[in-house]
């Protein structure tokens, strides 16, 4: 039997991130129990933009989302400030 179950990270608050061209981007625990074996993802889920146009989501693995954070806070330290070392 699979069943799957959504929660969201109490550090990460309830409310999506909406940006500043409105798509709203919401991050969740994504949990497949399985009798053989359970599943769990980092689910981002980016929605519509105002227009209407659709989103796009991924489940990535632990590391992956912890890939995906390093590499979002690089990209953002250049974008304020210039390149890095190290920034990928």
């Amino acid at each position: 039997m699979v069943t799957a179950e959504e929660s969201r990270s109490s550090a990460a608050g309830d409310a999506p991130l909406v940006t500043a061209c409105g798509r709203r981007i919401t991050v969740r625990c994504l949990r497949l129990a399985s009798t053989d074996r359970p599943i769990s993802r980092v689910a981002l889920d980016v929605g519509r933009d105002q227009g209407g146009e659709p989103g796009v989501w991924a489940a990535l693995t632990a590391e992956e989302a912890r890939d995906l954070a390093h590499r979002l806070l690089a990209h953002a330290a250049s974008a304020e400030h210039g390149p890095r070392n190290g920034a990928r």
